[in-house]
């Protein structure tokens, strides 16, 4: 139940985590949507104001070298152009109905069937008298004085503007270097600070303003509409893309999420460091008490063995029978020493890991203290109808070891090797030198260990299961023993081991001079 909320505790962390991430990128994608929108709309605005001040004033020149003083009353301007462009010359005629302007201009002679003119569009045509230079003058001054105009200036020059801009080509009508420098200044403003590209499209078809790398992409490109005119069949849009767009987003929440990352795989990893732990604690509490269970069989079957000799003795038959008081006294003194026995491996896994076992170390002869191991145990093996082979073959056997701990260690091996075999122990036990070293190996040929069980037999309390069956008794304390007293003497021990095939365990130790 505690991992399932644990679990689902940190699911619920990541997924906030992804949310909280996922949901920063979409508002810094709404954000950058909104500025870019907002800069193309100044552009355009601006665009826009530009070509109409140049308009208004063009035609305000014109009407001011025009000016008669002495009227009050205008009735026509008349305004007339050659266009190079499509060769045909315009006409633009406006009544004006307020005071202050009149035009005493030739061109009121000029007839409407003159060879000259080549088409009249809807009585309202547009030229000028004489180019009028205005580059002195910045565009954000024309517009300001713009303002100043009167109410039938402003219709004749909106007039005068819808007509005759709408007869221009748009690449004479706004510049690149205009467009980026604007998009560039407005966009800056707002912190975005990267390449874009650029194009004026009209009815869906690119037009010559735009720039060397514009390519339409969808989803990514924003648009605006630039130079709107109600009478004109063009419908420009200013169009605008960024090449290095998902860097710049990623940019803008890349520290915040790689922080959110750091801190959520520090939690997975507490998490699963937590968890490893429990699931270790368990298996140990398992462990301990499948040791407990074997450790009070062990000392049960002893403990009766010997309730049992006591009880026979105290039998007045027994009692005269001197031979069979002393082999009952004898039966009690073994099992008692098999207690013993069990007891000091417990104490002395205990002390090694205190570091409280005093291991004193003087030169021996390693085969010296193989025949005393094997002597131990060579009587449980001739009961078994076994035999231990020995093949010692190193000519360098002088160690430097403690003899009582590492007769133990030999003993623990040996003794192993004949538990772990169910028929007759078949026991090989070989010396070599290698180098500065001599080789120990003690080969069985008993029931093996499974791949799972190799990883794990040098560890404390760990014995392959096997049920509830009891058959081969143990603690699993023994190879620990084994391992920490060769680890101390510094050696190394390794198994191998195929289930069914038996076990081989080697020892290397180094040698003394």
């Amino acid at each position: 139940m505690l991992i399932l909320l644990m679990s689902l505790s940190l699911i619920g962390i990541i997924f906030v985590q992804a949310y909280y991430i996922s949901n920063s990128i979409k508002n810094k994608e709404e954000q950058f949507e909104f500025n870019v929108k907002k800069a193309l709309s100044f552009v355009s605005n601006n665009i826009a104001e530009r070509e109409y001040a140049e308009y208004a004033y063009l035609l305000q020149d014109l009407m001011v070298q025009n000016e008669n003083p002495d009227t009050t009353d205008i009735k026509n301007l008349w305004i007339i152009q050659e266009d190079a462009n499509t060769n045909e010359t315009l006409i633009y005629r406006s009544g004006i109905l307020e005071e202050n302007y009149k035009l005493s201009s030739p061109f009121f002679d000029i007839s409407l069937d003159s060879t000259n003119i080549k088409r009249l569009i809807n009585d309202r045509e547009t030229t000028v008298f004489k180019n009028i230079d205005h580059s002195e003058m910045s565009p954000e001054a024309r517009i300001l004085q713009m303002h100043s105009i009167s109410k039938s200036d402003k219709i004749l020059i909106d007039d005068y503007y819808k007509v005759r801009s709408a007869r221009v080509p748009i690449h004479k009508r706004v510049s690149k270097d205009e467009i980026r420098h604007l998009l560039k200044e407005k966009l800056n403003q707002d912190a975005i600070d990267i390449d874009f590209e650029f194009a004026i499209y009209s009815n869906d078809l690119a037009t010559k303003v735009q720039s060397d790398n514009f390519e339409m992409e969808k989803n990514l490109t924003y648009e605006v509409s630039i130079f709107p005119n109600e009478d004109s069949k063009d419908n420009y849009r200013l169009l605008v893309n960024f090449p290095d767009h998902n860097k710049f987003i990623m940019s803008k929440v890349i520290g915040m999420t790689l922080l959110s990352i750091i801190f959520t795989s520090i939690i997975i990893i507490a998490y699963s460091s937590a968890l490893f732990q429990l699931l270790k604690q368990k298996k140990i509490s398992e462990i301990k008490s499948d040791f407990i269970n074997n450790m009070t069989h062990e000392f049960k079957t002893p403990i009766a063995t010997i309730n049992l000799a006591l009880d026979a003795i105290k039998n007045p038959k027994i009692m005269t029978d001197t031979e069979k008081v002393q082999w009952y006294l004898n039966m009690i003194k073994e099992e008692n020493k098999r207690m013993h026995a069990q007891v000091e491996n417990v104490l002395r896994i205990s002390k090694l890991e205190k570091n409280d076992l005093d291991i004193s170390k003087e030169s021996v002869n390693l085969h010296d203290l193989i025949e005393d191991a094997i002597t131990h145990v060579q009587l449980m093996v001739e009961d078994r109808n076994g035999y231990i082979h020995k093949h010692l073959d190193a000519l360098e056997t002088s160690v430097l070891a403690n003899e009582s701990h590492f007769t133990n260690v030999i003993v623990n091996i040996l003794d192993n090797a004949i538990k772990y075999s169910p028929d007759e122990p078949k026991i090989d036990v070989y010396t070599e030198n290698a180098g500065n070293n001599i080789i120990l190996k003690i080969k069985d040929q008993g029931s093996g260990m499974s791949k799972a069980a190799l990883k794990r037999v040098f560890e404390k309390f760990y014995r392959e299961p096997t049920g509830n069956i009891h058959n081969v008794k143990g603690h699993g304390l023994g190879l620990a023993y084994v391992k920490r007293i060769v680890d101390d003497h510094q050696g190394h021990i390794s198994v191998e081991s195929e289930k069914d095939k038996g076990s081989t365990f080697i020892i290397k130790l180094p040698l003394i001079s």
